[in-house]
């Protein structure tokens, strides 16, 4: 089993957003001697409570405080921007880190409407467009495309390696069809990853970027010694994902302060319902969980994001599920 980390650097009651660029730094180089296989950051937009809205900085800055984890983005929100733009910022970075750094992308609008106007300066660009975006965005970096006479600078022979992020079939048909790596996200859709993985392995072409189908799947976890330490520490994170439904104050916060909020029966049902984007307990119960949803997925890599307040239960959730699965 390979394992990996997708951090959204979500900021902590209480502490700066410089402070959590730090966290964000210091789980990247301890996930490198851990052994884990990739350090992803998201891109969030408008939510005072996530920090990371550009992963490119983020993903240099990473990438310059470690030495051999890969690095990347989980993911780029590719409707909002241009291709070739795309294309010249991770030319860049896998130029300044060969061989380091993946290219994650997603149809995500980016938030709100609103939001969505802002990052695209006013044009009303349409999420139909995504198909053709992804192939102009193969091409730029592959220097196949239809602005033949436009390259992306500085080139490079081995670009980074495209992966595309979704919830669905659909999306998983998308990437297979174009030959680009495909990631699940269970910690947002726990549903749909069967028939999704299904279909990208039936339906996968060969590309010239890859030649055979590579998935993985992205999946909240919050790992402890004992059962009852990762439920008190799984609170701060039911609480962070309801506040996210709810459009109110991203920022995490404690457990003992969690354990304090009154539920109505609506907010109880929807925890209930959110524990299944999650898995919670002990080393091995965790590793047999994984174990199962990796022969259903039909995957060996999993991408481990734990959002909770605890920065120090956060660095020891990931290290017990090094040491479960003997990572190095």
């Amino acid at each position: 089993m390979n394992l990996s980390v997708l951090d959204q650097s979500v900021m902590a009651k209480g502490d700066s957003a410089a402070e959590t660029f730090r966290k964000t730094v210091k789980l990247a180089q301890m996930a490198e001697e851990l052994g884990y296989t990739r350090f992803w950051v998201a891109e969030h937009h408008n939510s005072n409570g996530m920090a990371g809205s550009s992963p490119e900085i983020l993903i240099s800055h990473i990438a310059s405080g470690t030495t051999r984890i890969k690095v990347g983005s989980g993911g780029v929100l590719l409707p909002q921007y241009s291709p070739y733009k795309i294309a010249e910022n991770f030319n860049v970075l896998q130029t300044l880190f060969p061989g380091r750094i993946d290219l994650g992308i997603g149809r995500s609008p980016g938030g709100s409407a609103s939001t969505r106007l802002a990052l695209t300066d006013g044009v009303r660009k349409s999420l139909n467009e995504f198909p053709r975006q992804l192939r102009d965005l193969q091409g730029f970096l592959s220097k196949d495309h239809p602005y033949q006479h436009v390259q992306a600078f500085p080139q490079t022979d081995d670009p980074a390696l495209l992966w595309l992020l979704g919830i669905t079939h659909r999306g998983a048909r998308l990437a297979a069809e174009h030959g680009v790596a495909f990631t699940y996200g269970h910690f947002i859709n726990p549903y749909n990853g069967k028939r999704a993985l299904d279909t990208y392995f039936s339906q996968f072409r060969a590309s010239a970027a890859l030649t055979e189908p590579k998935a993985n799947v992205c999946i909240f976890v919050v790992c402890a010694d004992t059962q009852e330490e990762a439920e008190m520490l799984a609170l701060s994170q039911d609480m962070w994902l309801l506040a996210v439904e709810k459009g109110r104050d991203t920022r995490l916060i404690s457990s003992i302060e969690a354990e304090d909020i009154q539920l109505t029966h609506e907010e109880k049902e929807k925890v209930t319902e959110n524990r299944k984007r999650m898995l919670v307990g002990t080393p091995a119960k965790i590793k047999e969980e994984l174990q199962v949803l990796s022969k259903i997925y039909r995957t060996d890599e999993f991408m481990v994001i734990t959002n909770i307040h605890d920065f120090q239960g956060k660095l020891n959730s990931y290290k017990l599920l090094a040491e479960a699965f003997g990572l190095s």
